[in-house]
């Protein structure tokens, strides 16, 4: 049975390091909890790492430069690896073809162009017309506040009749701004999979991020055998990653299911939270919280 935690502290010390995600665990795109930064903190000064683990699909110094925006501060973790990470050294490498089409914002422009070193010498990845492209890239709908996968299906039909893959530089389905829900780049690819179309993954719960993550740990001073535990909110994503990976994971229930739970968003009631991870198929994860603390 699930148990539900108060604080991380109760098993904190149990563990050598955490892949803790951001948006809905530590933020919610706008301002951080202060108890989720202050639980981060506390298990740092114990002598444990803490990776942010996130589906951003921006590389990590633009993610760590949001942070700083936020106001979280530097002394609540040790490194952040994102989805884009991990997706940009698949495209630099030609997974989507050189010529490609892309379905994302400006803010996103970064996955191209801040270039990897060990991909300085690699032919330049073109933004091209869908008429002209080889492949997508999506880091995200056009507009985020407004549009829906469905918004996309004229084109994602036309790429599937040409064959082209579609880098996903997000998998997450949707995720809360505030007390605004906005698509991701997860559920376009997801809508293109269902279409016929071939969509590659490299975010949680994928395993190239984990795999990139455990590299970043120990070069931030963690244990090579490191025992690890996961915090997210997404049972799509961040705990199907976790159980997949072998990692024992808290499943934030005050994040993207918190309505699922009962009205008091900080204690979950055990008996939903008992029925609805059973209709998850996830009935036998280690832990649950009702926010980071």
């Amino acid at each position: 049975m699930t148990r539900i935690l108060t604080h991380l502290a109760e098993i904190g010390q149990d563990y050598d390091a955490l892949f803790c995600d951001l948006w809905g665990c530590v933020h919610n795109g706008i301002a951080p909890w202060p108890e989720a930064v202050a639980a981060l903190q506390a298990y740092r000064q114990g002598g444990g790492r803490v990776i942010l683990l996130t589906n951003a699909p921006r590389p990590r110094q633009f993610v760590i430069a949001q942070l700083d925006r936020l106001g979280v501060p530097r002394d609540a973790w040790d490194d952040v690896v994102t989805s884009g990470d991990a997706a940009q050294d698949a495209m630099f490498a030609g997974a989507a073809g050189r010529r490609v089409w892309f379905i994302g914002t400006e803010k996103d422009l970064g996955f191209f162009d801040d270039v990897p070193p060990e991909h300085a010498d690699a032919a330049p990845i073109e933004r091209v017309a869908l008429s002209d492209a080889q492949g997508i890239v999506c880091t995200g709908p056009f507009d985020e506040f407004n549009e829906t996968p469905e918004d996309y299906r004229a084109q994602l039909i036309f790429a599937k009749t040409k064959g082209m893959k579609l880098l996903c530089a997000n998998p997450d389905i949707v995720v809360d701004m505030g007390d605004k829900r906005i698509y991701c780049a997860g559920a376009i690819a997801e809508l293109y999979d269902r279409m016929g179309g071939e969509s590659l993954y490299f975010g949680k719960p994928h395993h190239p991020i984990y795999d990139l993550a455990r590299r970043r740990m120990v070069a931030a001073g963690g244990p090579e055998q490191a025992r690890i535990l996961c915090i997210g909110d997404g049972i799509r994503t961040d705990v199907r990653g976790a159980v997949d990976e072998g990692l024992d994971v808290v499943f934030v229930t005050g994040g993207l299911a918190a309505e699922s739970f009962g009205s008091d968003v900080e204690n979950p009631d055990p008996d939903l939270l008992r029925d609805w991870l059973k209709a998850e198929d996830y009935e036998g994860i280690a832990f649950a919280i009702g926010r980071l603390r």
